[in-house]
């Protein structure tokens, strides 16, 4: 990570480039804000069990499923091509039950305790998506998409940070980059964007996001 530039890969997320036009409102990159949105507007409002509600129970799957769409976990080599939202209900039921810290958590608190609950949780989510099951990179996205406590652990994060599977020890690099890099990852803490406005929120990207964009972006290019 010597030739490392923070500065530039956040730039070339939000400014995009080529084909990719950035963080837009309508671009690809928006979707994790309206998916990350729509579970924190419940978070925030102490509400998070009526995610499951029979009223909410659909929209809460479409908000998921559509962003792993987006972010390519439904392309045709997925299994989860093959379902239809519906088969996300158990996985929005884990959610609503999952421990609550899970939605506290960000970088820089990867204590044991902490990276125990985080490798719970993506058991969990592999658990509630049965048949198909959750590689790392389908359950560290929905890890993201919903508590914002872990990078994706994607083909590009995992080549830009130079890890091979989600665990202890990339868990472990994580914290220890948070830390020698605590002040440039928090300027970063962008706001998401409104899907009615189309304007900042005053919700930050948690650290694990700014980090899992920084990385993302050095795999890619």
């Amino acid at each position: 990570m010597g030739n490392l530039d923070i500065e530039r890969n956040i730039r070339l997320f939000v400014e995009g480039g080529g084909q990719n036009m950035g963080l837009l409102p309508t671009e690809r990159y928006a979707s994790f804000d309206y998916c990350f949105n729509y579970f924190q507007h419940f978070r925030d409002k102490g509400m998070i069990e009526e995610l499951a509600e029979p009223e909410n129970i659909q929209i809460s799957c479409l908000h998921l499923c559509f962003y792993l769409a987006s972010w390519g976990m439904l392309r045709g080599s997925s299994s989860l091509l093959q379902k239809s939202i519906k088969f996300f209900e158990p996985l929005i039921k884990y959610i609503v039950s999952a421990p609550r810290e899970l939605w506290e958590i960000d970088a820089g608190q990867y204590s044991q305790s902490i990276m125990k609950l985080l490798m719970d949780c993506r058991r969990n989510i592999g658990m509630a998506l049965t048949p198909c099951g959750a590689t790392d990179t389908l359950a560290t996205k929905i890890m993201l998409g919903v508590f914002g406590n872990v990078p994706a652990f994607d083909s590009a994060f995992k080549l830009g940070f130079g890890v091979s599977t989600f665990g202890w020890s990339a868990l472990s690099k994580i914290q220890q980059f948070y830390i020698e890099n605590q002040e440039e990852v928090d300027k970063y803490r962008l706001p998401t964007i409104d899907y009615d406005t189309g304007r900042s929120t005053s919700r930050l990207y948690t650290r694990a996001k700014v980090i899992d964009m920084i990385f993302f972006i050095e795999g890619s290019t």
